[in-house]
């Protein structure tokens, strides 16, 4: 061996080896599947609020008073249709749907029997049936 190349004593060697083993290693935390899921779903809610407020628009319906979330895609929709924005909710729109038409019943003023129009008369004018009305049309 050359001068410029010394080992250390084989006490040094000895001392770093202890020294090492001395020192404890840090546990490693593992991560269960559930913390995992549960980290992922918090994490989830932050992104779709991210997601949601990029041109979305939160309107307060008319009838129950709710907010709601008019999406960036509906305004396109409704803008390129010509349509003004909703002012109820999606649940409030069902059931305005759902209720439909309301029926009036009323005497036809040609023949006298009872039928049912789609809408509440005036009283100003004559109301009739399905085939009065086909035979006044003619």
């Amino acid at each position: 061996m050359s001068d410029d190349q010394t080992t250390p004593p084989a006490d040094d060697a000895a001392d770093a080896s202890t020294d090492e083993a001395q020192q404890p290693e840090a546990p490693k935390k593992e991560e269960s599947t559930e913390e995992v899921a549960s980290q992922e779903k918090e994490e989830q809610p932050a992104a779709e609020e991210a997601q949601a407020s990029e041109g979305d628009k939160t309107l307060n319906c008319e009838e129950c008073g709710k907010d709601f979330t008019f999406t960036a895609g509906e305004q396109e929709f409704y803008e390129e249709k010509g349509f003004t924005p909703p002012k109820r909710c999606q649940d409030c729109r069902a059931a305005k749907k759902a209720a439909g038409r309301q029926f009036t019943k009323v005497t036809c003023a040609g023949c006298g029997k009872e039928t049912e129009v789609p809408f509440v008369p005036s009283g100003d004018r004559p109301v009739y049936c399905r085939e009065c009305f086909e035979a006044q049309k003619q």
